[in-house]
């Protein structure tokens, strides 16, 4: 049988809207191949997942290494040696006083262990999260979620969260003409959110440094001050959610940085281990020890290959450039964008940071109407002219460009070349 009637016949897919039409026969670096032997530049790393490139042979021989020697123990049933290897880099690449680290097994079960654990620091039950925020598809994650798209059908959700407006300069909901305007009022707005939306038990605030499936909004760079001075006020821990903008994603380490401020708790996973399944949460060391026996665990967390692989994941992305190549490349594709900007219709902003790319595709610049149609048939012009995108926002009407990191200048050139070519196309039927 054809992969796709075995997916059809054996696997519950009536939650996709729809598939690209690629059987993935093999990966390498920036670019995939299909099993019809055609081959595309990877411009979505399987949802800002490979960031080292798909299959780097430096990560592959460290897994199959560990693979050899041992699979599974429980790492917290029994000491597991990569586990605490890869805790201490993790201590060591994480802003501030970040220091001690839970390994699960994806970025929902990241988050949730953070929610547990800053409740049980503080005493406190409420969270506040972003409007637009995307956070998981657990039940909890869900609830923290303030992607309306996201959450249809899943509730109800758990109690005690409140939702304080996101810092979209593009659609600022006060009007504002600018992005430091719009990230000053916004932030400002987190007050009255704790005032009047909460009771005054909030444990955390959670939000994304750059929101990915809100629509890779990037806020201007004097936001997280702003809300680490009310939060310090207030006495609310910060949650940095890092599953999609961490590991170089974002031409630094972690997408906070770029913030100068420090989380109390990271949460992370996408880009930790190139592929493999692994996701972690590192806290202070005072908040660490909030847990007690039997509060929390997970029978996979920590896997020996996965933490292996993640190991050597860091240090390529330490030693051969690719933070820097994020930043480097993510200029490139974002000023040829821009300019073309300018003379298109339809794009109304693109912005990021790195190579965390958005481009907000509109019916007109004036009205903002989203165009998804636009969207759709830029992306499907896109793939059958050898490059892949994502398409996000809250209207899905944005244009994601999140490649491997080791994209080179001439692969960079030429996905601006067919995105503009798909869009100039696109724009005629808007």
């Amino acid at each position: 049988m054809k992969t796709k009637e075995l997916y059809d016949q054996y696997m519950i897919t009536g939650m996709v809207a729809g598939f690209e039409p690629i059987e993935v026969d093999s990966a390498s670096a920036a670019t995939m191949t299909g099993l019809d032997g055609k081959t595309y530049i990877d411009c979505y790393a399987g949802i800002s997942v490979t960031n080292a490139g798909h299959n780097h042979p430096k990560i592959i021989a460290a897994a199959k290494a560990q693979m050899e020697k041992l699979v599974h123990c429980c790492t917290y049933v029994y000491y597991s040696p990569r586990a605490g290897e890869l805790a201490k880099v993790l201590a060591d690449i994480t802003p501030g006083k970040l220091q001690k680290t839970f390994f699960g097994n994806g970025g929902a079960e990241a988050i949730e262990g953070a929610l547990r654990l800053a409740r049980q620091f503080t005493g406190k039950t409420e969270f506040i999260a972003n409007m637009q925020s995307f956070h998981g598809r657990s039940n909890m994650t869900l609830s923290i979620t303030g992607n309306r798209a996201r959450k249809k059908n899943g509730g109800p959700f758990a109690s005690g969260i409140a939702f304080t407006p996101a810092p979209y300069s593009y659609r600022c909901p006060f009007g504002s003409k600018t992005d430091e305007e719009c990230a000053a009022r916004t932030a400002e707005y987190l007050r009255d959110t704790i005032r009047y939306a909460t009771s005054g038990d909030v444990a955390a605030y959670i939000a994304e440094p750059l929101m990915g499936e809100g629509g890779i909004i990037s806020p201007h760079e004097s936001y997280y001050k702003l809300v680490k001075k009310i939060l310090e006020e207030e006495g609310i821990l910060f949650i940095a959610d890092e599953v999609q903008s961490g590991f170089g994603r974002t031409g630094k380490m972690f997408a906070i940085e770029h913030f100068g401020v420090e989380p109390e708790i990271m949460t992370m996973a996408k880009g930790i281990a190139d592929g493999f399944p692994l996701s972690a949460f590192t806290v202070r060391a005072d908040i660490a020890d909030a847990f007690k026996p039997g509060d929390h665990l997970s029978t996979f967390g920590g896997n020996p290959i996965s933490c292996a692989a993640a190991i050597a994941n860091i240090d390529v992305l330490q030693n051969e450039g690719l933070v820097k190549n994020s930043e480097v490349r993510g200029n490139q594709i974002m000023t040829r964008l821009k300019k073309f900007m300018e003379k298109s219709s339809i794009v109304g902003e693109v912005r990021g940071r790195g190579l965390m790319i958005g481009i907000e595709l509109v019916k007109d610049k004036k009205s903002k109407t989203p165009a998804v149609d636009a969207a759709k048939n830029v992306r499907k012009a896109c793939r059958e002219n050898g490059v892949l995108i994502g398409v996000g926002g809250s209207f899905a009407n944005v244009l994601r460009i999140q490649p491997p990191l080791c994209i080179t200048e001439t692969q960079a050139a030429e996905v601006c070349d067919k995105l503009e070519k798909a869009i100039t196309e696109a724009e005629k039927a808007v």
